[in-house]
């Protein structure tokens, strides 16, 4: 317990925005990421891969505007993006939990900004489609693995089902008296759909680099600002 003169310990971890606020940013930058996937790169997701695994059943079905090679792509990079996460929060998970951060999402804006400055470059090329959908799938799979570290509940960026379930089965309506993390819940849905807007009209309207773009500035932003405290 501290008197009037004494000041509280410093605590490094404290400087900056707190991970809840960082963390509803990022899935506003998951809603832009596949919006630029789903609608420009063949109807593919490189952040939601729930989705992707659906996806890739409709590919191997033979459905049409939907392609195996480039589901798979996704679900590889995804997944070696997971191991680079998992092998990152090895090396800084016991330490600084600011500083795991700030190096994971710097390494997200990183490989975003390569996107964009791809599709800007050479807008169309079957190439480019490759190398986009493994830049951001590698991105959001080594976010989703330090992001399940961190473990900031109702948060996990990418995927919304069990968020929609809490705000539902935690309800008045199913008989819950209590519902503490609703405002959480329902700021991740309206961040998400606010992306995933965003995102498709930017590139309905002005093609992939764009949405690319702001969505790598928009993890730089978060990388330098966060904190390590929930």
């Amino acid at each position: 317990m501290t008197t009037e003169t004494e000041k509280p310990p410093y605590d490094p971890e404290a400087r900056g925005l707190r991970l809840v606020a960082v963390l509803l940013g990022l899935t506003v930058v998951s809603g832009l990421i596949d919006a630029v996937s789903y609608l420009g790169l063949g109807h593919v997701f490189t952040a939601n891969m729930t989705g992707n695994v659906v996806v890739l059943g409709f590919a191997a079905a033979g459905a049409p505007g939907f392609s195996v090679p480039h589901t798979l792509t996704s679900l590889c990079c995804f997944l070696l993006g997971a191991v680079a996460g998992g092998r990152v929060a090895l090396h800084l998970g016991a330490g600084s939990r600011r500083t795991w951060a700030r190096v994971t999402l710097a390494t997200e804006a990183l490989l975003v900004g390569i996107s964009a400055a791809v599709a800007f470059t050479a807008p169309g090329a079957t190439a480019t489609t490759y190398t986009l959908i493994a830049l951001t799938a590698f991105a959001m799979g080594l976010r989703n693995a330090t992001v399940r570290k961190l473990g900031v509940t109702d948060l996990t960026t990418t995927v919304l089902t069990m968020t929609l379930t809490g705000l539902a089965a935690d309800s008045r309506l199913a008989g819950s008296g209590s519902h503490p993390r609703s405002p959480r819940r329902t700021a991740s849905v309206f961040a998400m759909l606010a992306g995933a807007l965003l995102g498709a009209w930017l590139v309905i309207h002005h093609g992939l680099g764009i949405p690319l773009l702001i969505a790598a500035v928009m993890a730089g932003v978060l990388a330098v600002v966060t904190s390590g405290r929930e």
